[in-house]
């Protein structure tokens, strides 16, 4: 096979590829409640319900609050049962959940006598609340840009690698935000229909577009926080220095932290491993009558932390002891920053240059079947 012959082949594969990612991403599924007894739901219109086969149930009123509840094995809403509800508003209306409208339609699945609330959107519809979510929405427009290209590619791999059958990917941080409509803004629309069908590509696959908030001044390589490499995921100078959270400071006593690891008093904290970066990855903890190995993460996450780049500082009082933890940024640190590519939008990057800063060797390919809406 000749070169000219060989690129054609390869290109081709790639259309193919795109064009499935693309079939396949026009909706996603996202995890609104999870393992919950009851919900309230409703609509902004009358509302088919149908079953998992799709037969029809009957219908719900607009503008009327309602209790899903899980009974018996079943989801029961008024005199309607199944083992999964689907809620689907007509005439374009809003689904309402717990305390939020959303686009698209509901399910409401009984697993275990709980329930699991996801909800099945369209992918450019999902966007519009995602980026209001993620970032500032009166922050640049090129900003913005960034972060609808880089949660259009994060949604994208997730749902090519789902974890579960049920649905792609949460609603939190340890996915991507999602509100529904109360975070959308003119502005995000206009950036999400502006990147268009735009997801950043390596290798013709689309890649694991993390981000977070504020990385404290250079960003990490991946495999030196999750132990798993990816080429594109590598650490660079960062610019956010003017974030809020670019630096931070936290005072705990040895007691409340000793508590939030059931342990007594804690009277030394030794960091074991740290990133190249600074951030701590494994920890001691060394308490009055026990002692803790914990991962830098479980560390952070029980104690609310911004970040795991931190120092310690001790301080004995009395019989007591006391830490202050000093730390940078804001998140994971891998990936794109939101406070950094604010900065560069401002100095006049577009969100290209600023993709390319924070992902590096990337391309930016085009998603087809995507229709842009006001």
């Amino acid at each position: 096979m000749n070169q000219s012959l060989r690129l054609l082949v390869s290109s081709i594969f790639f259309w193919l590829l795109l064009s499935v990612s693309a079939k396949a991403a026009t909706a996603i599924q996202v995890l609104l409640e999870d393992n919950v007894q009851q919900v309230s739901v409703g609509s902004s219109t009358s509302a088919v319900v149908k079953d998992a086969r799709q037969n029809r149930l009957g219908k719900i009123e607009g503008m009327n609050q309602f209790d899903a509840v899980a009974h018996q094995n079943k989801v029961q809403l008024e005199q309607l049962k199944a083992n999964q509800l689907q809620i689907t508003p007509q005439q374009d209306g809003y689904v309402w959940i717990k305390d939020r409208w959303y686009r698209g339609t509901v399910r409401l699945i009984n697993q275990g006598s709980q329930l699991k609330v996801v909800n099945q959107v369209d992918l450019q519809d999902y966007l519009y609340s995602v980026v209001g979510a993620e970032m500032k929405s009166h922050w640049p427009l090129e900003a913005l840009k960034a972060q609808a290209v880089a949660a259009r590619s994060y949604a994208v791999n997730k749902q090519q690698q789902p974890s579960t059958s049920i649905y792609d990917l949460g609603n939190t941080t340890s996915s991507q935000v999602y509100k529904g409509v109360a975070s959308e803004t003119q502005r995000t629309h206009q950036a999400v229909n502006e990147t268009l069908g735009e997801v950043l590509t390596y290798g013709n696959q689309v890649i694991l577009a993390v981000f977070h908030s504020s990385s404290g001044g250079h960003t990490e390589n991946v495999e030196d926080v999750w132990n798993r490499s990816l080429p594109y995921l590598r650490g660079v100078v960062d610019y956010d220095q003017k974030a809020p959270v670019y630096e931070w400071k936290t005072r705990l006593s040895g007691k409340e932290i000793g508590h939030s690891f059931d342990m007594a008093e804690v009277k030394e904290i030794i960091p074991q491993q740290t990133s190249p970066q600074g951030r701590v990855l494994r920890l001691r903890l060394i308490g009055k009558d026990d002692t803790k190995t914990i991962s830098g993460k479980a560390f952070r996450q029980r104690l609310n932390l911004k970040s795991t780049l931190f120092k310690i500082h001790q301080q004995h009082n009395g019989d007591s002891n006391h830490f202050t933890l000093v730390g940078r940024g804001f998140g994971h640190g891998i990936g794109l920053s939101q406070w950094g590519a604010n900065y560069l939008a401002q100095q006049g990057a577009n969100y290209r240059q600023i993709l390319g800063h924070y992902y590096q060797k990337v391309k930016l390919a085009q998603l087809p079947s995507q229709v842009a809406r006001n």
